[in-house]
């Protein structure tokens, strides 16, 4: 029976231990439920765990208690309200709720679009709160709880609190807020990243009072000016994150080198000027994640000191932007070469040059990520075969000038790689087969090289995780995709600029593909009906083939198409009217054969952006349904047989940046309502031309835990590599068929109506268009002469107004044109001076003006010699287009001629009297005349 009693007991006691503690305060399970209450007003539904029926409130969700005393001690209440709560307008909560949790340690509100916490926050053991991720625009009221509750809060109320983490990261701050924050002493760990903070750098002083500070992040504001030399004393120091800021001046060396407790240092995305020595982290010894990104190639770098050795071990090393070691003939930073534990190492766009460093790969075989892209390394690719990198995950050596053949067993040393970018290169040779072993792969970019052959099988048919595969401009050849290809998540193929022949492979139809382009190969025949399966097609590219018309009916599936390239086939007379152009964006049908009318079923696309017939023998009218085209930036019609006048109903496309109607029958006036489009003055965003359609990342960034929260490593935008190709746009300028491509085409806008029939006087209301690039008005009939108002067109690079019938003199305003770097008005009627050659003026030449034979003045014959000349008949020159017109003002001459002859002798003969007179006066001139 003892022995049974001593069981029971240890059992029981098992249980109470195993329980922990007793059920929560009372008090506090009803201040509880009515936080909960207030969270779920007016119609939430989360927390559904606090239920009337648990007693225990310790066991809710995001509920720590103290297993002594059953307190609260931490309070989790992070993305409890709904974004579609945000309706109701601002959400305050009542502070007093919180007050029944006397020993809450811990309170998270992160993620609930709070406007304010109304009232002071009585929570004496507050440790840590986390306000991240509201709409909060100053710092709740806080103070020490003291046995004189009634004591009036004074201007001081912060100072005494006990609070060590404050978290208000991602909020709408104003700059007092951080008057509030500085009066804490306590804290060792602020974060103010993205809150809207804009100031001078001398506002952040007041924050090195905070002497206990462990961890500072400023990210993402908009502090100017130096950084606070006082953070050198913040000896305390493990993280700071001060980038994405616009701080300015030197990074002070002393800063690094008095702060040696560093463990993660960010100074990214500023524009800091002046030089940094890496030598002042020499006895940084924790230090394990050094950011130094986009500093806008201001900041010079040096990280060759003589005598200076690391104690550290990094784990993250970037530094992108910057000039590198200006004076110091080693460039690769040779310190690297003690690095052994490195995770992420990335030295991009900093104009390294020498042999690519195999050494880096061979030291660091934990790394996971590696970029050194944009420099200019040369030398080979050396992986050793017996080499172990199935750490890396991704790998990144574009834009440089390595060479020579990959290594064949690359595939089997990097077995695990999600990202691969060989791009822009020199690389040659076959693509190797072993990259068939890299099953993970995601991205694999070889463009831009000089790869042969075809591409591997094993390739195609093991690489199915691939959702972007790039080979574009090289002179791979064969197939497009070989026999047995399983790309089942291919989304992205880029074939454009190789080799390929035979028709387009079937082998897509297994993918989810969104863009496909293989322009300018050699591929051949119909397009294969079964392209109208691919239902999320969105980009299509086939320009400068050999397929032959017509398109598939099963084209007109293609509900998705943004873009549609079938420039230069043989597609033509005409496109099928069913094709979905509702959601198209971009539309170049350039040298397809297409005859008859302007398609009428392209009036639906009221969503295209670029709109590119040029080449082809459209005729008829520009018609008035052009003006549902309402955002419209470019017209190229170019080079068709368009007649009659240019329609008004171009003037309502507001948008306009590109108009090129030349090489057509137009006639009559040029429409003065042009001023009112915006050619460049829209303040549209900058992404009308964009065309990217995914924004997903291929790899986690490198993780940092520090002693109060979790910071993730930079890492640099990938939105380029979704991206089909940059938006494309060919236009004559400065007599040159320039291509404009991506930001170039966002601040490019021109008008060209040359070569048609165009009559009447230069609208003067065109010199409203201040931001014109080009102006090219030639090979028309344009009388009258040169608006003096286009001495507004500010900046235009390009003006050409030759081969007109324009009089008078050239306004000496345009002068001020100092953008303008193409002028013609040659062979027109033009007289008087030439303007001053100063400016702009001073480098145009002869060919300029030629033609105008009452023009003087530099670069042709002076006026004074002009002058002695003026009584010899000019000798007009004049071109094959000037012809017809010379030949009707002979006619019309000989016609005149003959009509007032006729009339003189049936004047005579009807009256005598002047009959006599005449006979008299020519026989007294002509003596010899019989009477």
């Amino acid at each position: 029976m003892k022995y049974f009693l001593m069981c029971l007991w240890a059992w029981a006691l098992l249980i109470l231990m195993g329980n922990g503690r007793s059920p929560c305060l009372e008090e506090e399970r009803n201040a509880l439920l009515k936080i909960k209450a207030a969270f779920k007003h007016p119609n939430g539904s989360s927390l559904l765990s606090w239920g009337d029926g648990d007693g225990d409130c310790c066991g809710w969700e995001g509920i720590e208690c103290d297993n002594t005393t059953s307190r609260v001690t931490q309070l989790v209440m992070s993305y409890i309200r709904d974004l579609e709560l945000q309706e109701y307008g601002p959400w305050v909560i009542d502070t007093s709720l919180f007050l029944p949790l006397e020993e809450l340690q811990m309170l998270d509100l992160r993620n609930n679009y709070l406007s304010d916490l109304n009232g002071t926050l009585h929570l004496r053991k507050l440790k840590r709160l986390d306000l991240s991720f509201n709409n909060l625009e100053r710092v709740p009221s806080l103070y020490k709880q003291t046995s004189a509750e009634a004591q009036k809060l004074s201007s001081n109320q912060l100072e005494g609190v006990n609070l060590e983490v404050l978290d208000l990261g991602v909020n709408n701050l104003t700059n007092d807020a951080l008057t509030d924050i500085m009066r804490i002493t306590s804290l060792k760990a602020l974060y103010i990243n993205q809150c809207g903070l804009i100031a001078s750098s001398k506002f952040l002083e007041g924050l090195c009072r905070l002497r206990y500070l462990e961890e500072l992040d400023i990210n993402s504001n908009g502090f100017w000016g130096p950084l606070p030399s006082c953070l050198c004393n913040m000896t305390s120091l493990r993280v700071l994150d001060a980038a994405n800021n616009n701080f300015s001046g030197a990074i002070p060396s002393s800063l690094l080198y008095n702060l040696k407790s560093l463990e993660y240092i960010v100074f990214s995305g500023n524009a800091f000027e002046g030089s940094l020595s890496l030598a002042s982290l020499a006895n940084n010894s924790n230090l394990e994640v050094f950011h130094l990104l986009n500093n806008r190639n201001h900041l010079e770098v040096n990280t060759e000191e003589p005598t200076w050795f690391p104690s550290f071990q990094l784990k993250v090393f970037t530094l992108s932007n910057c000039v590198l070691n200006k004076d110091a003939n080693v460039i690769i930073p040779s310190f690297l070469k003690e690095q052994h534990d490195l995770i992420l190492l990335q030295l991009s766009h900093n104009g390294m040059n020498g042999n690519f460093p195999n050494w880096l790969l061979e030291n660091n075989v934990y790394l996971e990520r590696f970029e050194l892209t944009g420099n200019n390394l040369s030398g080979t690719l050396q992986l050793p075969s017996n080499l172990n990198l199935d750490s890396m995950l991704q790998l990144d050596v574009s834009a440089n000038i390595i060479e020579g053949e990959l290594p064949s067993w690359i595939g089997s040393i990097l077995p695990n790689l999600i990202y691969l970018n060989l791009s822009k290169n020199l690389l040659k040779g076959r693509i190797p087969y072993s990259m068939g072993n890299m099953n993970h792969l995601h991205t694999l970019d070889l463009s831009n090289n000089g790869f042969t052959g075809e591409i591997p099988e094993p390739l195609a048919r093991n690489c199915t995780s691939l959702v972007l595969l790039k080979l574009s401009s090289n002179n791979l050849q064969g197939n497009m995709l070989p026999r047995g290809s399983n790309l089942t998540s291919l989304r992205y193929l880029y074939l454009d600029n190789n080799h390929f022949i035979g028709d387009i492979s079937s082998g897509i139809l297994n993918s989810s593909l969104q863009v496909l382009d293989v322009s300018n190969n050699s591929l051949s025949g119909t397009l294969p009906n079964w392209i109208g399966d691919i239902e999320f097609l969105e980009m299509l590219m086939l320009s400068s083939n050999s397929f032959r018309g017509p398109l598939p009916l099963s084209f007109c599936n293609l509900h998705c198409l943004k873009l549609l390239d079938l420039s230069s086939n043989n597609l033509g007379p005409n496109i099928r009217p069913c094709v979905n152009v509702t959601v198209m964006r971009f539309l170049h049908l350039t040298n397809d054969m297409l005859v008859g009318h302007l398609p009428e079923f392209l009036s639906r696309a009221s969503l295209m952006v670029t709109l590119d017939l040029r080449h082809n023998a459209l005729s008829g009218e520009v018609p008035a349904w052009i003006s549902s085209l309402w955002n419209l930036k470019v017209l190229l019609l170019q080079g068709n047989r368009f007649e009659g006048s240019i329609p008004l109903d171009l003037c309502l496309l507001k948008n306009m940046s590109i108009l090129d109607l030349s090489n057509n029958n137009l006639s009559r006036q040029i429409p003065s309502c042009l001023k009112d489009l915006a050619f460049g003055n829209n303040g549209l965003s900058t992404d009308a031309f964009d065309t990217f359609s995914d924004s997903q990342q291929t790899v986690l960034p490198y993780v940092y835990i520090s002693k109060f929260s979790i910071f993730l490593s930079y890492y640099e935008d990938r939105r380029s590599t979704y991206t089909y190709r940059l938006e494309e746009v060919y236009f004559m300028t400065k007599r040159r068929l320039e291509l404009y491509e991506g930001h170039i085409l966002q601040l490019m806008s021109g008008i060209d109506l040359s070569q048609n029939n165009l009559t009447g006087f230069i609208p003067p209301e065109i010199g409203h268009l201040g931001e014109l690039r080009a102006l090219n008005l030639s090979h028309n009939h344009l009388t009258g002469s040169i608006p003096k108002m286009f001495s507004n067109l500010k900046s235009v690079e390009s003006l050409d107004l030759s081969y007109n019938s324009l009089i008078g003199p050239i306004p000496p305003q345009l002068t001020e044109l100092y953008t303008l770097s193409d002028f013609r008005v040659a062979y027109n009627n033009l007289s008087g001076r030439t303007p001053d050659r100063k400016n702009q003026f001073g480098t145009f030449g002869e060919t300029s003006y030629e033609g105008n034979s009452l023009l003087c003045g530099a670069p042709l014959i002076s006026c004074d010699d002009s002058n002695r000349e003026r009584g010899t008949l000019p000798s007009f020159n004049h071109t094959r287009e000037d012809d017809p017109w010379r030949e009707a003002f002979l006619w019309s001459f000989a016609g005149s001629y003959v009509v007032t002859f006729l009339g003189v002798v049936l004047f005579l003969y009807l009256n005598s009297y002047y009959h006599y007179v005449l006979f008299e006066l020519v026989c007294k001139l002509i003596p010899s005349f019989p009477h």
